[in-house]
């Protein structure tokens, strides 16, 4: 685990990660890469607006019809030959795959990326059970090594630069790479999982989408680790969220466009597979059993949740975190919980309880828009956001101060002229204090906060906006 992921605080998480010049550098390589490469895959694709809404309607009509479509996709999956288990909580899914580990006397599983098990506390959960887990996806695989928590579900190493992973190779590898170029370090990961791959007992997956139809798991990946972790193996655990429903493979075909141009900026990831059932007589290769674990962990109280519902609509695709400008800022880690970015923020409480750990996520928040404009299914991020705030405010965890603050900012608000007077001093006093200069770099008391990790633009010379603006109305009303 980090130093930073353990430090308990919002506010300390986020000071030490403003303070990391690396990790600033790291952030900036992969997300702007992201969004570049977004960009130029959605400007190609004319109909792009028109499959978002396409997608949007298809989450929110299984969503509508959870009960229903839970029910086919347990009866085709049972008709396949997979066995179908159901956790209501995090730690039940983790009793129910480590039990299954147990009962085929495994030592060794190996376990393709997947958010849910990370929610859920699934590697602590191997650990504790005396399993060696070894992770397989290549960033999973340096985050393990380097003993933290992923810092993005789509690029769970994206806090690391290439120099901190050469490091970390040449330390823990049999056979490191003996050229410091990503093609040099891959092989190195390449060499050291392969033996790892095929002495597996169990292979543990998560799940992109499940097909009621056919009662398929659809998986995901760039480099083939989850072909290689469920099908060497005895045994393919499948863990999964209850939304993860499509209504047949059609349906999931539209949403891996949508998934993979807003993920990864491609037209089609390398690897997409459909696993449907255990290995059948006459299959060369393939597991002797196959088992789906269908994970609730608070997801049927965001269901009732009239407010919270769109939320379920989310593909994890990352998107939102990529244009997120805070989290350009802080990274991952910062947020404190298995979810960072804007989504995130919506899901922690949704998922953990709204506390007052929880409630400073919200706040994490410019409300500019960008994460609803390049979500996939338009999910109305800012607003589930403004949700968390008011139900802050009602359950009273918002700190005294802000309390009191916004009080006096509410009573300034509602005497114009003495807010008009107000707002013309305080441009005069910090013009004053800045003494020419265009910025300001610090300012006493409370103050101080605006400018502890940026500097605070200089208000122009000349009438306030408001001034401004009543100078406007009154040019607009003349005769």
């Amino acid at each position: 685990m980090s130093v930073l992921a353990e430090t308990s605080g919002f506010d300390a998480r986020t000071g030490q990660a403003l303070a990391d010049a690396r990790l600033k550098i790291a952030i900036d390589r992969t997300a702007g890469t992201a969004r570049a490469k977004r960009a130029a895959i959605v400007g190609a694709w004319p109909d792009f607006a028109v499959a978002r809404e396409r997608g949007r309607e298809i989450k929110d009509h299984v969503v509508e019809n959870l009960d229903h479509y839970l029910a086919e996709f347990e009866r085709n999956a049972l008709a396949s030959g997979a066995v179908v288990h159901w956790a209501e909580t995090a730690g039940e899914a983790c009793r129910i795959v480590v039990d299954i580990c147990r009962r085929a006397g495994a030592r060794s599983v190996t376990r393709s990326k997947s958010m849910l098990g990370e929610e859920i506390g699934l590697p602590h959960a191997l650990e504790a059970a005396g399993i060696e887990r070894v992770e397989t996806d290549l960033a999973e695989h340096i985050v393990q090594l380097a003993g933290e928590r992923p810092s993005h579900i789509i690029w769970p190493a994206m806090h690391k630069t290439r120099e901190e992973i050469s490091d970390l190779f040449r330390q823990h590898h049999a056979d490191p790479h003996r050229e410091e170029t990503a093609e040099a370090m891959a092989a190195s990961a390449r060499r050291h999982l392969r033996e790892r791959f095929l002495r597996a007992d169990v292979g543990i997956s998560g799940a992109n989408f499940l097909v009621a139809d056919t009662g398929s798991v659809c998986t995901v990946t760039n480099e083939g680790n989850a072909e290689m972790t469920t099908t060497p193996p005895r045994i393919h655990i499948a863990t999964a969220g209850i939304e993860k429903l499509v209504p047949t493979a059609a349906h999931a075909a539209m949403m891996l466009r949508l998934l993979v141009r807003s993920a990864t900026g491609a037209a089609l990831t390398q690897y997409t597979t459909f696993h449907t059932g255990p290995k059948r007589a006459g299959d060369l290769d393939g597991p002797d059993e196959f088992h789906i674990v269908l994970v609730d962990n608070g997801r049927s109280r965001m269901l009732a949740d009239r407010e919270m519902r769109p939320m379920l609509r989310c593909i994890r695709c990352g998107a939102c975190m990529n244009h997120c400008p805070v989290f350009n800022q802080i990274g991952g880690h910062a947020y404190g919980g298995t979810y960072p970015g804007p989504m995130g923020a919506v899901l922690t409480p949704a998922l953990d309880g709204l506390s007052t750990e929880t409630r400073d996520l919200a706040h994490a928040c410019t409300l500019n828009g960008r994460c609803r404009e390049v979500c996939p299914v338009d999910i109305p991020l800012p607003t589930l956001l403004k949700g968390w705030r008011t139900r802050s405010w009602r359950e009273g965890l918002e700190p005294e101060t802000m309390r009191r603050g916004l009080g006096f900012w509410r009573w300034a608000g509602t005497h114009p002229r003495l807010y008009r007077l107000g707002a013309a001093l305080a441009a005069r006093a910090l013009r004053l204090v800045a003494r020419g200069r265009g910025r300001l770099g610090r300012l006493p008391l409370l103050a101080g906060a605006w400018t502890r990790y940026r500097d605070l633009p200089v208000p122009p010379a000349g009438p306030t906006f408001l001034e401004r603006e009543a100078e406007r109305l009154r040019r607009e009303t003349r005769p």
